[in-house]
């Protein structure tokens, strides 16, 4: 007979997360958030804690190639998914986007910033197959980031220090090609 420290309880699973490129397995509650099973099961803290309501973006992750807020996702519903935080994006990938946002001062204090990164990656790839946003003017063909494009793609990653306009200047400069900014 297994003693109850040896196997997962009633309400627990025990769940494989592929996190920036390495697998990784933890025993959840079936109520935990991947935000919390992130940070408190595996000890990565890149994404964060800001509303744990999905308003704020802070805790936003690549899951399975699309951006989402991992504090509304319980961790069990992704058992085997490939989980990319802002500490696996190499700032020497293709886009470049951590030395951007660096070059264009666009962070404060930086508790937002894994969130923004992760979410700007969303961004571009949802930009590059052809997603219209709220405010893409043609429906017809595929979206061009403008500055109003950016804004209305970030909008749900808060920025309590509002460097929202660096911000914007950074992924206007990565979407651009460009290399510093001004």
């Amino acid at each position: 007979m297994a003693h109850e420290s040896d196997s997962p309880g009633e309400h627990e699973h025990t769940i494989t997360l592929r996190v920036d490129g390495r697998e990784r397995r933890c025993t959840v509650d079936v109520r935990t958030t991947l935000l919390d099973a992130l940070r408190d099961r595996l000890g990565i803290y890149s994404p964060k804690k800001g509303c744990d309501h999905g308003q704020c973006g802070a805790c936003t992750v690549l899951l399975d190639s699309r951006r989402i807020v991992s504090c509304l996702s319980l961790a069990v519903a992704h058992d085997g998914a490939d989980v990319v935080t802002a500490a696996g994006i190499a700032d020497d990938g293709p886009l470049h986007l951590p030395q951007a946002f660096v070059e264009c001062d666009a962070f404060q204090c930086g508790y937002c910033t894994p969130g923004q990164i992760c979410s700007a990656v969303g961004m571009f790839d949802e930009a590059a197959k052809g997603s219209p946003s709220h405010v893409t003017a043609d429906l017809t063909q595929d979206p061009e980031l403008t500055d109003d494009e950016i804004r209305e793609r970030m909008s749900g990653n808060l920025c309590r220090c509002a460097a929202y306009p660096n911000i914007v200047e950074a992924l206007r400069h990565v979407a651009r090609g460009e290399g510093h900014c001004s």
